[in-house]
């Protein structure tokens, strides 16, 4: 068996450099997301809103009396912790839950006033800085 020198690594110079990384589309992928995030979450501070719970009640006012299940579909959202969400947004008072009339173990959701409320106010804002993120002649430079 060869036993290691005291060296941790070789001789050699190694050039250290992330630009192969930089360049690949699954890295600027995550790059947008987490922008993407940073502004939603900026911009909708004052309303205590994350982008998932946002899409929950912009999808509940699009379609009221949705459930859970269709509602996980719509915002492709994991059905087991659109749970949490959901209950959060029942917490805010933003969403109703009631039961279905055929089938009282289905919850059908529904945005409350303050819900309603809470989507014409941060939905402009959201969309207005989208647009301008979105309309810039060249990519925002990644930091390195």
């Amino acid at each position: 068996m060869r036993h290691r020198t005291g060296s941790p690594m070789p001789n050699k110079s190694i050039n250290l450099s992330m630009d192969a990384v930089y360049g690949k589309p699954g890295y600027l992928f995550r790059r947008i997301q987490q922008i993407a995030v940073a502004i939603f979450v900026e911009e909708c501070r004052t309303y205590d809103l994350t982008p998932v719970q946002y899409a929950a009640l912009v999808a509940i006012q699009n379609h009221p009396g949705i459930d859970a299940t269709r509602l996980s579909a719509v915002i492709a959202f994991d059905r087991s912790t659109l749970g949490n969400v959901i209950e959060r947004l029942e917490t805010k008072r933003y969403v109703t839950r009631r039961s279905g009339r055929e089938d009282k173990r289905v919850k059908l959701l529904y945005l409350t006033k303050a819900g309603g409320g809470c989507c014409a106010r941060s939905c402009p804002r959201s969309i207005a800085r989208r647009r301008g993120c979105c309309s810039r002649s060249s990519p925002p430079t990644a930091r390195r």
